[in-house]
C-alpha cells in the first residue's frame, strides 16, 4: 500500500484560495476543500482544529497579500499616494473575491482603521501632503473624501457593476482626485 500524500497547511491555504476565487467564500467547506485536494477531510482537521480556525488562517494570508500589493505600490515616493489608490482599485480587480472578504463585510472598525487596512493611515496622509501641500490635519479630512471615491470604484470592480479598463481607471482617478482637491481648497479657503 502506498503512503498517504501529507497535505501541509500550505497545501491547504493554496486550494482553498483557488476555492474562494472560483466559487467565492461560501463555495469552501470541508467537503469542497477535501474534494479539491483528492483527500477525505482528516488532513484539513489535522492541520486546523476547526474550518474557522482555517478560515482565519486564510482571511490573514488574503490580507498578507492585500497589505504587500499596498506597499509595494507606496515604493515609488513620488507618486506613491496615487499609486495606492490604484494598487487598491486593482487588487479589487485582480482578486474580486478576496477584496470582498476584506472590505465588503460587516466590521467593528472605525472610519480610520477601516479606510488605513494595509499601510499605516500616517504614511497615506504625509504621502497625499506632498502632492496636495495641504497640512496633515487637512490631508486627513481630504483623504477621507478621496478615499470614499475610491472604495466605490474599487467595489464596483469587485462586484462587476462596471467594467474599466486601467486607462480609464487612471484618468477617473487622476482628474477626480484632482477636481476634489480644488473643490477642497476653494471651501478651506472660503473658511478662513
Amino acid at each position: 500500500m502506498p503512503p498517504k500524500k501529507k497535505y501541509s497547511k500550505e497545501d491547504i491555504l493554496k486550494t482553498s484560495l483557488e476555492i474562494i476565487e472560483s466559487k467565492g467564500e461560501g463555495g469552501l467547506n470541508a467537503r469542497s476543500l477535501a474534494k479539491a485536494l483528492g483527500c477525505s477531510v482528516q488532513p484539513i482537521f489535522h492541520n486546523f482544529a476547526s474550518m474557522e480556525e482555517l478560515n482565519k488562517y486564510i482571511y490573514n494570508n488574503i490580507y498578507k497579500l492585500y497589505s504587500s500589493t499596498l506597499l509595494k505600490a507606496a515604493e515609488s515616493e513620488n507618486q506613491a499616494y496615487k499609486n495606492i489608490g490604484l494598487a487598491y482599485i486593482n487588487f479589487a480587480a485582480e482578486h474580486s473575491e478576496f477584496f470582498k472578504i476584506i472590505f465588503m463585510k460587516e466590521t467593528n472598525m472605525n472610519f480610520e482603521n477601516f479606510m488605513a487596512s494595509g499601510i499605516p493611515i500616517d504614511f497615506i496622509i504625509k504621502s497625499g501632503m506632498k502632492l496636495t501641500k495641504l497640512s496633515y490635519q487637512k490631508q486627513k479630512e481630504f483623504h477621507k473624501k478621496v478615499w470614499i471615491f475610491t472604495h466605490g470604484i474599487a467595489c464596483l470592480i469587485a462586484t462587476k457593476t462596471i467594467k474599466f479598463s486601467q486607462k480609464e481607471i487612471e484618468e477617473l482617478l487622476t482628474k477626480t482626485v484632482i477636481e476634489m482637491l480644488k473643490g477642497f481648497k476653494n471651501i478651506n479657503e472660503g473658511e478662513k
